[in-house]
């Protein structure tokens, strides 16, 4: 049955849209924004539920194995990203697959996704991003094999592959960014090693693992390479010093240390910052947690999020073999850290004080605002499923909870399982995102042998801002890189517009702000990739911003 009411409220949206595009520039001058930019907003809808919970959704995508049972490497699971790959302004997703159908899910309106397949195959991260400034979302995805494989968006849902000229490293984790400042989107790939000795037979007599990071000019790439090796479950572009450079940092898995390279002006120079890091890095998520204005990093480890003896029991095996391995003064950690930066630049590592240093056997982590009072909350998902570590279970399987956490602006995250997000469907690549345009952050997961899951959220909490940056006129025209920060009655808050974060997973173009209902909105601060600001004020809660430059 068509719901008549969202149906005609899209409509109306389109329709604003559309005059809004077609409007002269010239406005009122109270209300003018910066002549460089154009500004279009629209009201949200209503959340249509408040069950003060999340309501679970299933997608027909099952990322399956090839074997019965499964092993090292399988249980690693695929990625996704989400995306508006159409233009229409929904969030789309992609689905990626270990073996069989890779899909899109066209998002139709009303929680309708319909599915098309992308490509058959592996699949690890996926990559949802502009690759070539045509203003079309492309698809990059890692395969199993160590292979980069690229999608052209050419509109009206077609894509149609091509290659991504000059990248011939292996890759199993990526990210994208603007590094060399020359307006279009660099790319950063790091191979994992251990996956291709067993799943790729041309790894040993080719030299094509490692780190490497390409520039690209003119729609072709040159590559850096930076390691020969690496155990790269996650690889990101930050700025890690907050000196306007994106710097490179890289998650190892195993007892191989995290790899960090600061960006300066003489190149790359490698540096660990940290007193203490994971010791099995499976995740990198970034965000302003203490609403301090420098965002903080959050990665994730194997560890019991409960010490009860039905859990330690089925831990121990691993927790055994894992523990012998760790030496004395080692400063990596068999638990999650979260490296927190202070107004001046210092950073300390302080997952147990805030309450997250164990959350299970975690894949991917996302930093969201998920009950909109301001303060950034954080969703991990969990689970393992290998007769290498889990033999004495059923089906080799580690059954656990996902987790999510509630900042409560004290210094604390607090559990939530009342907020139902508590799956044990073993979850592997997440994202949080906008799915029905009612402003408030939803979630999708990729598991692994399990439908992947959406997540309605109808906590309808707080307030929120919804903010789309862009360049048509660059090479990045989704503003890739953008610091966006809100300023309100109750405090700022910022959000970094990234290509990736969590595992394997891609985000949205599109910024989410939560804030207390009885925040009085005072202006947007935009920091354009390029450096130069612009302050947007005249803002309404509950809106939908377009911001053009």
């Amino acid at each position: 049955m068509v719901n008549w009411e969202s149906r005609t409220w899209r409509l109306l949206l389109i329709g604003l849209l559309v005059l809004l595009f077609g409007c002269n520039r010239q406005q009122e001058a109270a209300d003018e924004p910066p002549p460089s930019l154009i500004v279009q907003q629209a009201e949200l809808r209503e959340n249509p539920g408040c069950s003060g919970q999340f309501v679970a959704r299933s997608l027909p995508h099952v990322t399956g194995t090839a074997v019965e049972r499964i092993g090292f490497f399988y249980s690693n699971g695929a990625g996704l990203a989400v995306n508006d790959l159409d233009n229409d302004g929904d969030n789309d997703i992609v689905l990626g697959n270990l073996l069989g159908e890779n899909q899109i899910f066209w998002n139709d309106g009303d929680w309708r996704f319909r599915p098309t397949v992308l490509f058959e195959g592996s699949a690890r991260a996926i990559s949802a991003v502009d690759v070539d400034g045509d203003s079309w979302i492309d698809i990059v995805v890692a395969t199993r094999s160590g292979d980069v494989r690229f999608w052209r968006n050419l509109g009206d849902e077609q894509f149609t592959e091509e290659r991504l000229v000059g990248v011939t490293g292996y890759a199993y984790s990526m990210d994208w960014g603007d590094v060399d400042q020359d307006g279009d989107l660099d790319l950063l790939t790091a191979s994992y090693d251990a996956s291709l000795v067993k799943q790729n037979p041309l790894y040993q007599e080719e030299d094509r693992a490692g780190v490497t990071l390409y520039y690209q000019e003119n729609s072709q790439f040159t590559g850096t390479r930076l390691a020969d090796e690496a155990q790269a479950l996650t690889a990101q572009l930050a700025d890690l010093n907050a000196d306007g450079r994106l710097d490179i940092l890289v998650g190892n898995d195993f007892d191989v240390p995290d790899y960090v390279w600061l960006n300066t002006a003489d190149g790359f120079q490698a540096s660990q910052p940290f007193a203490a890091t994971t010791m099995s890095t499976m995740s990198f998520t970034w965000g302003d947690v203490d609403n301090n204005g420098r965002a903080d990093l959050f990665a994730t480890d194997m560890h019991p999020y409960s010490e009860a003896p039905e859990i330690m029991e089925q831990w121990q095996p691993v927790m055994d073999n894992m523990m012998h391995d760790m030496m004395p003064g080692d400063i990596q950690q068999m638990t999650n850290v979260l490296q927190m930066w202070g107004e001046d630049g210092s950073v300390q590592e302080t997952a147990v004080q805030h309450g997250i240093s164990a959350s299970g056997w975690t894949w991917s982590s996302q930093f969201g605002d998920l009950d909109q009072d301001g303060f950034l909350d954080l969703y991990v998902v969990n689970g393992m499923q290998a007769m290498d570590n889990f033999s004495h279970l059923p089906n080799d399987e580690l059954i656990e909870e996902n987790q999510v956490y509630r900042n409560d602006g004290q210094g604390n995250f607090v559990a939530m399982p009342s907020w139902r997000l508590n799956s044990i469907y073993g979850g592997r690549s997440m994202v949080l995102a906008d799915f029905d345009w009612d402003g408030d952050l939803d979630i999708v997961i990729n598991n692994l042998q399990k439908p992947a899951q959406l997540f309605e959220n109808q906590l309808c909490s707080g307030e929120n801002l919804l903010v789309d940056v862009l360049q048509p006129q660059t090479s990045n025209p989704y503003g890739l890189g953008t610091t966006l920060i809100l300023h309100t009655s109750t405090g700022s808050y910022q959000r970094l517009v990234r290509a990736s974060s969590g595992y394997l997973s891609s985000n949205p173009s599109r910024t989410h702000f939560g804030f207390p209902a009885d925040s009085e909105l005072q202006s947007l601060q935009i920091i354009w990739p390029d450096g130069t600001e612009s302050v947007i004020d005249n803002l309404q809660k509950g809106n939908w911003m377009r911001i053009t430059r």
